[in-house]
């Protein structure tokens, strides 16, 4: 069974704003599908676009995209910001995705897979894919460091005590471990062609307040806030002051280095069965 938890209108404009959009791994797709097929870019589908970050990051090698999501609030969201004009969206479940079968070239899902009905997620997403086409599931881990002047490591031990203090408040679905779940995704795609990716840091340049917006987009946050509101933001506060103390600084617009840690999954689907 799936899990549908980002359905509120705040909640999709804060994840449009604070999460990271992986455009160095997109290069790697790409690089990926054209040794394989080349020149056959006419139809990628986003699974669990969200607000579309990622999906528009495929639009200059593609014909058409589609960015798909089972929340009406990202879908709404991904139409109101600026789109090129060969990207669309369309609201449905991961696991019907409204496509006749062997019509995709290329099928991603970015930070969406772990909360799909994974068999059938595959089992579609295999439906779909024309012979010699790409799928392509990335995500990345919580645990993300923070770079800043010689006080790096200091600033490190602060966001592990955020997230171990979220900890409690992660869904069961996801088990201990989201990677694990990419790396069993690997094992169980039948495709002979595939590869997994452990460990691809991308590193950006966010200010403080931009960090802890981002960690507030997550899952473990948002089910706190919806259970205790006052304890979130209070937990947000304090760990925002420990940062910047740390930092030697007031002002949350104070830049600093962001690594997020990504890992997956690359597959080919057969020319043939």
């Amino acid at each position: 069974m799936a899990v549908r938890l980002f359905e509120g209108k705040n909640h999709a404009a804060s994840y449009l704003q604070y999460r990271v959009a992986p455009h160095e791994l997109i290069s790697k797709i790409m690089s990926y599908m054209e040794k394989r097929t080349p020149s056959q870019f006419k139809l990628a589908v986003d699974v669990g676009c969200g607000p579309g970050q990622g999906t528009v990051l495929l639009a200059s090698y593609f014909t058409k995209v589609v960015g798909t999501d089972i929340s009406q609030a990202m879908v709404e969201r991904a139409l109101a910001k600026s789109n090129p004009p060969n990207i669309s969206y369309r609201q449905c479940p991961a696991e019907e995705l409204p496509f006749t079968s062997g019509q995709v070239d290329l099928v991603t899902a970015m930070t969406a897979a772990h909360w799909f009905d994974r068999p059938r997620f595959l089992q579609e997403a295999n439906r779909v894919l024309r012979p010699g086409g790409c799928l392509a599931l990335l995500s990345y881990s919580m645990d993300m460091n923070l770079e800043y002047g010689d006080v790096s490591d200091t600033l490190n031990d602060i966001c592990q005590e955020f997230y171990t203090a979220l900890l409690p408040y992660r869904s069961s679905y996801l088990g201990p471990s989201s990677k694990k779940i990419y790396f069993d995704m690997f094992n169980s795609c039948s495709y002979p062609d595939k590869e997994w990716t452990e460990f691809q840091p991308v590193r950006r340049t966010l200010s403080v307040n931009g960090f802890i917006g981002m960690v507030e987009t997550f899952s473990s946050y948002q089910k706190l806030k919806q259970k205790d509101p006052s304890e979130a933001e209070h937990l947000s506060n304090r760990f925002q002051r420990k940062l910047l103390t740390a930092m030697n600084t007031t002002s949350p617009d104070t830049e600093v280095t962001v690594i997020v840690n990504y890992f997956h999954v690359l597959a080919c689907k057969p020319l043939s069965d």
